[in-house]
């Protein structure tokens, strides 16, 4: 099994898809434009049976919520919801996604252990296959062996559709493959991580468990914490999911290419603000190590500012950042003509 090497880096520069150079050739400067067959803009249909398949949850959700106020959801309840919802979420974003899989920042024992806790409460598998599936996703973004790619289904309506819903969250019940271990090794040799990632169950149960004890201690009842324990607990975890998930679907289908990248990614605004920043999901394929997404002054990043203010008190260090003459080299040209 090769061994996965990590070279530090400089703030002002970048070297593409790190994390997997000694598993497979440098990816993320091949170009393929929008006349080569491959970056073709999906159907106006798929692109709004995925704004559809998306939105029309999250409707149900804040109806669900308008129609319980005061019956069975209260304020208590959205600080729950509200609550979980972003701490676990930036779990996944700035713990899962920014420092693990890409290492893009540098941070001490105990802030690895909060940040791999929080996205582990996020219930989307143990750190050490999240990992190593998203890796395997930038090495074959959009192409055969992408865990999550929509676009490997076919052109048909029904193929459209069959994956939309494969990259939403269909992949995530799909058999594990068998060479993922290779995608992790750096990581497996740290038994700070390998221990969160073992324990993944228990982590999961808190996340159910400490919103539920909450309300119960607040309200006395055990209606309170089984309510808790819905709202704080369950509906956290869809929201969570659904927004997270939405990163692979949406973001591969509907939005635009600010940048120059090898696969579909792409920039939308929507999951930029609800995903913490995970959104300019372009802008990270172009630039994966980076620890901010949101290149641009509008483009609003809450995970790296985050970040930022980890490093600011001293908890997070070697933030890596792309130059500005490499973003400016890797601009899609009809923007640079602008």
């Amino acid at each position: 099994m090769p061994t996965i090497e990590l070279p530090e880096q400089p703030t002002s520069v970048l070297e593409p898809i790190a994390p997997l150079t000694a598993v497979a050739p440098d990816l993320t400067d091949i170009t393929l434009d929008d006349d080569d067959g491959l970056m073709v803009r999906p159907p106006w249909w798929s692109q709004t049976l995925t704004f559809l398949f998306i939105v029309v949850p999250f409707l149900g959700l804040i109806a669900a919520i308008y129609t319980l106020w005061g019956v069975g959801f209260s304020w208590l309840h959205l600080s729950l919801l509200l609550g979980g919802y972003i701490l676990t979420g930036l779990g996944v974003t700035v713990g899962f996604h920014r420092l693990f899989t890409h290492k893009s920042f540098e941070t001490g024992p105990v802030m690895t252990a909060v940040w791999g806790i929080l996205g582990s409460m996020s219930a989307e598998g143990p750190l050490l296959k999240w990992v190593a599936n998203h890796r395997r996703h930038h090495q074959h973004s959009d192409r055969d062996h992408d865990p999550h790619s929509p676009h490997l289904h076919g052109a048909g309506i029904l193929a459209r559709i069959k994956g939309a819903i494969h990259a939403h969250m269909g992949w995530f019940f799909a058999a594990e493959p068998a060479d993922n271990a290779r995608y992790v090794a750096d990581l497996r040799s740290d038994p700070l991580v390998r221990t969160i990632s073992n324990l993944f169950p228990l982590w999961v149960a808190l996340g159910l468990l400490i919103p539920a004890g909450i309300a119960g201690a607040v309200t006395g009842t055990w209606t309170g914490a089984l309510l808790g324990l819905l709202w704080g607990g369950l509906a956290r975890l869809l929201l969570v999911h659904h927004v997270t998930w939405s990163i692979n679907s949406a973001c591969h289908l509907w939005g635009t290419r600010t940048f120059r990248s090898h696969d579909h990614s792409r920039n939308n605004a929507v999951f930029g603000v609800l995903a913490f920043g995970e959104g300019w999901h372009n802008n990270h394929h172009a630039f994966p190590t980076s620890a901010r997404h949101g290149l641009r002054w509008w483009e609003f990043d809450a995970s790296y500012l985050v970040i930022r203010g980890l490093e600011v008190v001293g908890l997070a260090r070697k933030l890596r950042i792309p130059s500005r003459e490499r973003m400016a080299a890797k601009l899609n040209r009809p923007t640079a003509r602008h």
